[in-house]
């Protein structure tokens, strides 16, 4: 199956990176340097090539090469769904992010439309253990993937709450203000937990059929109990008041994760377990895909093979290639690589006077 697949990648300022330019052939991709040298970068980058603020969550103006501070641009070719599509996006001198796509203006929704770029980052490690808006935003980026309204549909919300929430601290009474605020919260919160259920539903069968060396995981949304959220937020405005902020509603919601074979809750297992679970699901995320749309997605695997045994590593880079996915991955050793061989393509990244350098 061919993937989506970027075959040119450019970088101006962008991090360590001053000026960079790279070359796929739609192969995997390993990334090989020593640690700080700029290969995480490399994966950022290409996770702005999606909506919203990439896999660091960085605010554009944190993202400019330091110390000029001139602003960053990235520029790749995109091999997408039945066409070819150049696309930009930079910003300026502490400016909001900008997009371009085939030389004219375009949203960053409108990115989620023409590919689909997943990722895996050591930050997620402890994404079972933590608190759970990690687990909100995982959820979140895999639901955006099978429905790109889904960022439309939460930027609505949280607009909606934040108003709301101005209300409650200023100890606000008008029942009209509250109302308008908590139909428009109703509206985009049955959107949200219907594209989230949805997502969780593609992602069990992509899980329930596939023969894989990773663990299946089951999940369940949790928190979403008011069936009519317009109604529990009226009732809930006295509590509501108390705390100065929205206690009820998606923003709440927790997904859980149960290791199949083992019936034991994510946060019970291994460190090692919980990785072959987050590994598992961003294949079964990129399977389900591939299934839907006749195309794999663009996949960032951050250090992914430094926390597999040599089996493990070896299965994954099977089931990528199965996929036909273009997986841009990241190590400190080439021999992390090796079991590839000629599937991949490798580019090794270096870093001299804090300006980082690529090479074939």
């Amino acid at each position: 199956m061919s993937g989506l697949a970027i075959t040119a990648l450019t970088l101006s300022h962008f991090r360590s990176h001053k000026a960079a330019r790279l070359v796929f052939d739609g192969r995997p991709v390993a990334i090989v340097g020593p640690n700080g040298a700029g290969k995480t970068n490399i994966l950022e980058a290409v996770s702005l090539l999606s909506p919203g603020r990439g896999l660091r969550r960085a605010a554009a103006d944190e993202i400019a090469r330091k110390p000029e501070s001139l602003g960053w641009k990235i520029t790749a070719d995109l091999r997408g769904f039945g066409a070819a599509h150049q696309v930009e996006t930079w910003a300026e001198g502490g400016d909001t992010r900008s997009v371009r796509i085939d030389d004219k203006a375009a949203t960053q929704s409108a990115l989620g439309r023409i590919a689909r770029v997943l990722w895996l980052v050591p930050a997620m490690d402890r994404l079972w253990i933590e608190a759970a808006e990690g687990r909100r935003r995982f959820l979140d980026r895999m639901t955006l993937s099978f429905a790109p309204d889904h960022a439309e549909a939460v930027l609505a919300y949280e607009k909606a709450m934040r108003d709301r929430n101005r209300l409650l601290k200023d100890q606000i009474s008008d029942t009209h203000w509250y109302g308008a605020l908590e139909s428009q919260m109703a509206v985009a919160g049955a959107q949200i937990t219907a594209n989230r259920q949805a997502a969780l539903t593609r992602l069990r069968a992509a899980q329930a059929g596939a023969e894989t060396a990773f663990p299946r995981a089951d999940l369940t949304l949790i928190g979403e109990d008011a069936a009519d959220l317009s109604a529990a937020l009226s009732d809930n405005r006295r509590r509501d008041m108390a705390a100065g902020r929205t206690l009820i509603g998606p923003h709440r919601a927790d997904m859980s994760a149960i290791y199949a074979a083992k019936a034991a809750p994510a946060e019970q297992c291994s460190t090692g377990e919980q990785k072959a679970l987050l590994i598992s699901l961003i294949l079964a995320n990129a399977r389900a895909l591939a299934a839907d749309l006749g195309a794999a997605p663009i996949l960032l695997l951050d250090e992914v093979a430094a926390h597999l045994d040599t089996t493990r590593r070896a299965a994954l880079y099977d089931e990528l290639c199965a996929l036909g996915a273009q997986a841009l991955m990241t190590g400190t050793e080439a021999a992390l690589f090796d079991s590839l061989g000629s599937r991949a393509q490798s580019f090794t990244i270096t870093e001299t006077d804090g300006i980082s350098q690529v090479s074939p």
